[in-house]
């Protein structure tokens, strides 16, 4: 397996780490038994239980844009020091967008989000040969 194909894994490992963190914090803050029903008349999420859904959707956002060019580029069997760096670049800013997300630290986000956005576009270049 390439290693641009193990970044994905690992991003979507984190994705599934991140869904299980939203899970519990919302049966912590929601109950077990109204998050098991059909939660129509759940009250509104606390403020760490909202944060944690934005951070799920927003690694999943990453990841519709981020997946399909690494499996693009492993059909094509491209695969070079960008793909490589471009690949490890989204994970290693995608767990630390988890973390500073998650820890409501401010300005520091979209500067670390901007860098797995730079390694998906880099990604992106190379599939389309530029």
């Amino acid at each position: 397996m390439t290693i641009e194909l193990t970044m994905l894994a690992y991003a979507t490992a984190l994705l599934l780490v991140l869904i299980l963190i939203q899970a519990v914090v919302g049966v912590r803050a929601q109950g077990l038994m109204p998050l098991a029903g059909a939660r129509d008349n759940l009250p509104p999420p606390s403020v760490f239980q909202a944060r944690a859904k934005r951070v799920v959707d927003n690694h999943r956002e990453g990841l519709t844009v981020f997946a399909p060019l690494v499996l693009a580029i492993s059909i094509a069997h491209i695969s070079n020091h960008w793909t490589v760096l471009g690949a490890e670049l989204f994970l290693c800013s995608r767990v630390a967008h988890a973390v500073v997300y998650l820890a409501a630290v401010p300005l520091i986000r979209p500067l670390v989000w901007s860098v797995g956005l730079v390694g998906t576009v880099m990604i992106l270049f190379a599939a389309l040969g530029i």
